[in-house]
């Protein structure tokens, strides 16, 4: 009996005993998402309660102050605030998120889904993988809901309809990636159009060995060029230190408020990190409206407020050798997205199978798609990582602040697919001109045995090296004995190299009377060249046939 054909009530009853089978799994996970989000609210509160106490100009009561890390909570999952106080009146938006903000309630809500992944004991049954996805996530949005809504009324208010999209997906995010440091690759939680639905076929091709590859690939991209911009905040820091250590004193002197602008500094640094990797790749950032800062010139208007970060960038004019010296940080990016992709499609004997201990290298085509593919996800990344760290700290000058994500994201693009392609292609090649040499000298290298002029005695013919892939083919000798063709031979695919050797030439012209002309030589037809060679069977050079000889197993008929 179907579905289709239970009554109503029968099927209420057992969509009863489904969820009352699921609800002790379901309500942990709810539980545990809940927790992690009154953890990180706990967490932001102490530390807000701490500066407000130790603050000697306290502006509101511990209302206020709860209030204020609630709306810093907001802040850090990217739900811009407004603030309404101002001098003007007129309401500042504050949308400029300190990524640093977003760690803790990202690791909370990892922290989890993991533990609602794993079992309490070996016979324990296992909790679906939904069930633990959208379990931790909804309890994660449901407390963030609420935290919105208490924030609502206070001094800065939180925009409810960023709030509404921005909470679920860093706690979606965030145990997907609990539960695949439990499970390995998340293969059961279905995707919006179901396995086989519209995006079966993107996500069989992201899952796949070469969609995986693009992944890491663009990623490792996206990480050198995050890298890089570290190294440039640290190095401007150094050399612009004794202004930001102006601007820091400048701004208070008490001890609280001194620990708040350290703390709001360290909390920017992954926007100022991702700022610099936007310097690098040539798109700069804005400081203000009509203000842009790059490589090639800087233009940051007026004055800007002080703020050790702010103190940090590179004066107006045009730029310098050092400024220029930037490119190096997407040159380096490029390569190691190139140098990812070629390592995967020619991969070493160490994980394969085939007849020479590796796995089929990719075409390539395959391989410049690939390479493509992810400088596309190194593009897509830069794009978003830009967009989050960037925003408005008001409505005048500071309205528009951080890197222009389309152009950052167009950028790396650029930058990973000129040269991530042609580092994925060469890599390709030289890994496999390294395996073919490495699979013909097994025995001792490519000139192991050779005799005079690179001529090997291998058995009982000659071997001749010098084909394309860098080994021997062997010759048969004059006293050889006649072996028949295997009969797979036929079926073998016919070997597209313009440059091998075929051994059934090599026999026409070894049996002739000439065989320095045979080997290609130019040093006459005098045999004592080779008296140094050993005779192959019974007989000498000297002693070969002048007519040439058929080779084995191909005699013609009424011959021999």
């Amino acid at each position: 009996m179907t579905d289709d054909s239970l009554s109503p009530a029968a099927r209420l009853r057992a969509l009863a005993d489904r969820l009352r089978d699921r609800s002790p799994a379901l309500a942990g996970c709810l539980f545990g998402g809940a927790v992690a989000a009154g953890l990180s609210l706990g967490a932001y509160a102490v530390v807000v309660m701490a500066l407000w106490i130790g603050s000697p100009y306290p502006d509101s009561g511990p209302g206020g102050a709860t209030g204020t890390a609630v709306s810093l909570w907001l802040l850090g999952h990217g739900v811009g605030l407004t603030r309404a106080d101002t001098l003007t009146g007129v309401p500042a938006p504050l949308g400029l998120t300190p990524l640093l903000l977003a760690l803790l309630p990202f690791w909370l809500v990892r922290r989890a889904a993991r533990d609602a992944a794993e079992p309490e004991t070996p016979e324990a049954p296992e909790i679906p993988a939904r069930t633990v996805v959208w379990g931790v996530t909804g309890g994660y949005t449901a407390v963030g809901a609420l935290a919105a809504l208490y924030a609502a009324g206070g001094e800065l208010r939180p925009t409810l309809r960023e709030a509404a999209w921005h909470l679920p997906l860093l706690a979606l995010a965030a145990a997907l990636t609990g539960l695949r440091s439990v499970r390995g690759r998340v293969a059961d939680v279905p995707s919006p159009a179901g396995p086989e639905g519209r995006f079966g076929g993107v996500r069989a091709a992201l899952t796949g060995r070469r969609g995986a590859t693009a992944c890491r690939a663009g990623l490792a991209a996206a990480l050198t060029l995050a890298g890089g911009g570290a190294v440039l905040v640290g190095v401007s820091l150094t050399l612009h230190w004794e202004p930001a250590r102006a601007s820091y004193l400048m701004l208070t002197d008490v001890w609280s408020g001194r620990l708040a602008v350290l703390l709001l500094a360290l909390a920017l640094l992954p926007n100022a990190v991702i700022w610099g990797a936007a310097y690098a790749l040539g798109t700069g950032f804005q400081v203000g409206t009509d203000t842009l800062v790059t490589p090639l010139a800087a233009t940051s208007g007026p004055a800007l407020p002080p703020f050790p970060l702010l103190a940090a960038f590179p004066p107006d004019g045009p730029g310098t050798p050092l400024t220029w010296a930037c490119a190096a940080i997407p040159v380096v990016a490029g390569i190691t997205a190139g140098w990812f992709t070629g390592r995967a499609a020619a991969p070493d004997r160490s994980s394969g199978t085939g007849t020479d201990g590796a796995p089929p290298p990719w075409p390539a085509s395959v391989t410049a798609g690939t390479a493509a593919l992810a400088a596309l996800v190194a593009g897509l990344v830069c794009a978003g990582a830009a967009r989050a760290a960037g925003g408005p700290l008001g409505t005048g000058r500071l309205a528009e602040l951080g890197p222009v994500w389309w152009a950052a994201g167009g950028a790396a693009l650029a930058w990973t697919l000129l040269l991530g392609v042609p580092t994925a292609l060469a890599l390709r090649a030289w890994r496999l001109r390294t395996r073919k040499q490495r699979g013909a000298g097994a025995g001792g290298g490519r000139w192991a045995g050779a005799g005079l002029f690179g001529i090997a005695m291998t058995g009982t013919g000659l071997a001749v090296p010098g084909a394309a892939d860098g080994g021997t083919d062997p010759v048969p000798g004059p006293g050889a004995e006649d072996e028949p063709r295997d009969a797979t031979d036929a079926d073998e695919p016919e070997d597209d190299d313009p440059e091998r050797v075929d051994p059934l030439d090599w026999w026409e012209r070894v049996s002739r009377p000439d065989p320095v002309a045979a080997l290609g030589g130019s040093f006459g037809t005098s045999y004592d060249l080779y008296d140094q060679l050993p005779a192959h069977g019974p007989e000498d050079w000297r002693a070969l046939p002048a007519e040439p000889q058929d080779p084995p197993g191909e005699r013609p008929p009424g011959r021999g």
